[in-house]
């Protein structure tokens, strides 16, 4: 049942990955859970570093680094139920915990041991050190994960070669982390080359001349985790930190977008199941017409549609998470599939437990408003639905030129 869902027991987990993950649910449950309405209301740019550091302490931060390298070394699927415990409890919580292992990601599926040695051990010291990867910007959506979009988008981040280094020039918007991140990835575009053509992607240290934290963004969902501008001027970047190639900043975007979206498929799922696990509790304690209120036909049409969609988004963001693990270039169809469904299911189940709990969840202490606000969050980033939808029929159809 999905309600009592023991991660645990996932057969592809190793010995290992089982212990992290019963650590991680106790941890959810008995940390991150209680604390989730607390900082719902915290200032916005702030961090609920207590949550973090205890966070730390588990391993969350190095979740994907290898053990041989002072990390946890877990697998993409470990990584992903991982990230749905959290999300159960607190998604705002899951998405700093994610942004620094999306900053990570590309470093480690680059091969570049030189970078690896790098900025990897910086996350294995006794204080928590928080990174994020800096796409989005304010008038360039779907031109930086739309391949064929790049010829038109606009005003993008620059790279402009002087001697040894690149100048970086432009502003990142909507970036989870970026007020308290101390590095990023960033994807700027070589300086002369049309739209986001000459996409590149550099590691970046934002505690340097030339960056400075702009907006703190005030959003509706996912308040646990601050978002924000990161502006560049001038911003020197050593060229031994270009990940992969220049112009090879699609090519990894695309990759990390693959990986990334199953990740995304967990934490909406986590929003689906605790909207689930609420209204089975209220169905389970309410009496309605001499009867308890899951007893009611209509009632139980609800539940039963929101454990199938908690159920079917698991299935299908594991399905693409072994794919994932499994097979190089990642595969774009079935982590698409996987998060266009989660998407819909956290909004969906959110619902109907509103619908359910009724005038109780609509008071600003009942916590369901925030389980609301925060449902509509993961359809917004790595791919809205409308994104999805032409990477799926790309691959339908086999056009590439869509996808």
């Amino acid at each position: 049942m999905p309600v009592t869902h023991t991660p645990a027991d996932h057969p592809l987990l190793s010995a290992h990955e089982a212990d992290v993950l019963r650590t991680v649910v106790a941890f959810a449950k008995d940390q991150v859970a209680p604390g989730a309405a607390e900082r719902d209301a915290i200032e916005k740019g702030q961090v609920d570093w207590e949550t973090v550091r205890a966070g730390h302490e588990l391993g969350l931060l190095r979740m994907a680094i290898p053990r041989e390298m002072g990390g946890l070394g877990l697998s993409q699927i470990a990584i992903a139920l991982t990230l749905e415990e959290l999300a159960a409890a607190d998604p705002g919580m899951a998405l700093i915990f994610g942004a620094t292992n999306l900053f990570q990601t590309p470093i480690l599926i680059s091969g570049d041991t030189r970078l690896q040695e790098r900025y990897l051990p910086k996350f294995l010291g006794a204080d928590p050190v928080l990174a994020c990867n800096a796409v989005a910007e304010e008038r360039n959506g779907t031109d930086l994960v739309l391949p064929q979009n790049a010829p038109y988008a606009q005003e993008m981040t620059s790279a402009k070669r002087s001697g040894g280094e690149f100048l970086l020039n432009g502003t990142k918007r909507y970036i989870t982390n970026a007020p308290v991140a101390t590095y990023a990835t960033v994807m700027a575009n070589l300086e002369g080359e049309p739209g986001s053509t000459g996409m590149t992607c550099f590691v970046t240290d934002l505690e340097q001349d030339g960056v400075a934290r702009g907006e703190i963004h005030d959003k509706v969902g996912y308040r646990t985790a601050p978002a924000g501008e990161l502006v560049f001027t001038d911003a020197r970047v050593p060229e031994e930190n270009v990940l992969g190639d220049e112009r090879g900043g699609w090519d990894l975007n695309v990759a990390i977008g693959n990986v990334t979206r199953v990740t995304c498929a967990s934490v909406s799922t986590g929003i689906a199941r605790h909207a689930l696990e609420r209204a089975v509790a209220w169905s389970g304690s309410r009496r309605q017409g001499g009867r308890m209120l899951f007893e009611h036909q209509m009632s139980a049409r609800k539940l039963a549609d929101m454990a199938a969609r908690v159920s079917a988004s698991r299935a299908l963001y594991l399905d693409a998470v072994v794919k994932a693990d499994n097979i190089l270039p990642t595969p774009a169809y079935e982590p698409a599939v996987a998060k266009l469904v989660a998407d819909r299911a956290a909004i969906d189940n959110a619902d109907a437990a509103m619908a359910l709990i009724g005038a109780q969840a609509f008071q600003r202490g009942d916590g369901m408003d925030r389980v609301l606000r925060d449902a509509y969050g993961p359809r917004i980033y790595e791919g809205s639905p409308e994104a999805l939808a032409l990477v799926i029929t790309g691959e339908l159809f086999d056009v590439p030129e869509i996808r």
